[in-house]
């Protein structure tokens, strides 16, 4: 492999912790309930590894995920701005552009965190599941209660104050029927810009309530009553499925591949410094074939020594051989460019897989939908 088959690093997922303090039922993380921290010494190493490297670009986002990053301290983050900060300073006046992001469950957030946010300028992405009874039936405290009060709470705060934030949501099986309730929420409470991730067979969650052709037909009726609701108000509402579709659509854009299989597109650092790329979701999940999909530990190997071990050439190998088959068989390659890495081994056993149920869910459906309401309006038009 070239240089040029690589990169550039664009997004760094940094795990703070392993902690959450929640009890998601379909949470993939084996450690979330273990007080795994990084440690902030070492993230001038993890710079210096990533603009040592031929890979790295001209926009860096680093996104503090993995765990809930807010069962930390407010001043972790000071401290890792400052760090960054240090480490960066001339890259930055050059011109390069690097940015923090965080993902949480909302349910800490605080006037305290507010002003953290706002003080080290994170980007801000929040998790609620839709309506109290459909988020409070995955989402909940280690207690048993639910945290959907809680979430909301946060999510009012960041709108009360100003600060802006995208969210995430968790599609499973009992939201399937709601769409419109679905829709009602996110308008009524100010939530514009959402992604449905469709619970996944994944990591420590062994079985998805979202398997089989009956879900996928009851997904694309979902779909097609959600984006009707958010058309009779005019498109409030930025999903990201769609617009993802619509984007290549008015570009005239096919994807070759994506961040999830192209090698160092994303970077991955758990808790003990360990590293590894394409999708975050492998990141020290203990599997037979792969290892735990480490490439090593950032004190002991640079990336570009990382892409001649063993561990990495076994998964650039599969992962390619996957894409190809992708590439053979499906017509929808060009809108997905050849599928995620974590969906092909848990469903099938290997990187060198084709279709999966999540690809079906991810692009699939959501391209047959966009398409056919497309379809739809110039036909009402014309």
């Amino acid at each position: 492999m070239n240089v040029s088959d690589f990169g550039p690093i664009g997004l760094v997922v940094i795990q703070a912790t392993s902690l959450c303090n929640l009890d998601c039922s379909y949470c993939y993380l084996p450690d979330r309930q273990k007080r795994h921290r990084f440690d902030l010494q070492q993230l001038p190493l993890l710079l210096q590894r990533i603009f040592e490297s031929p890979y790295w670009g001209p926009h860096l986002s680093i996104l503090w995920h993995a765990g809930e990053p807010l069962t930390l301290p407010p001043g972790y983050y000071d401290e890792a701005t400052d760090r960054l900060e240090q480490a960066t300073i001339a890259l930055q006046q050059q011109g390069v552009v690097i940015e923090q992001h965080v993902q949480t469950n909302a349910t800490l957030i605080n006037q305290e965190w507010v002003d953290c946010f706002r003080r080290n300028r994170l980007v801000v992405g929040v998790s609620v599941d839709g309506p109290e009874w459909l988020h409070d039936a995955h989402r909940r405290f280690r207690n048993g209660r639910g945290s959907h009060a809680h979430t909301m709470r946060g999510i009012r705060l960041l709108q009360d104050q100003g600060v802006p934030f995208h969210a995430i949501a968790v599609l499973t099986e009992e939201a399937l029927g709601q769409p419109e309730e679905m829709y009602a929420f996110l308008r009524d409470e100010g939530i514009h810009h959402i992604g449905f991730n469709v619970e996944e067979q994944e990591g420590v969650n062994a079985s998805s309530s979202m398997q089989g052709f009956r879900r996928e037909r009851q997904y694309r009726d979902f779909l097609t009553r959600f984006w009707r609701c958010n058309q009779r108000d005019g498109f409030p509402i930025k999903l990201r499925e769609f617009e993802q579709v619509l984007e290549m659509i008015r570009c005239g854009q096919r994807l070759k591949q994506n961040e999830m299989n192209r090698p160092y597109s994303i970077l991955s650092v758990d808790a003990a410094g360990h590293f590894s790329t394409f999708d975050p979701e492998l990141l020290s999940v203990q599997t037979d074939r792969y290892g735990l999909f480490n490439l090593g530990h950032l004190r002991d190997l640079s990336l570009e020594e990382a892409t001649r071990t063993e561990a990495f050439q076994l998964l650039q190998r599969d992962m390619a051989a996957g894409m190809s088959r992708c590439r053979e068989q499906c017509d929808y390659y060009g809108f997905c460019g050849g599928g995620t890495g974590s969906n092909k081994y848990w469903e099938h056993g290997t990187l060198d897989a084709s279709e999966t149920c999540a690809c079906r869910f991810a692009s699939q459906i959501p391209v047959d939908v966009v398409l056919d309401q497309l379809e739809s309006q110039a036909a009402e038009a014309g």
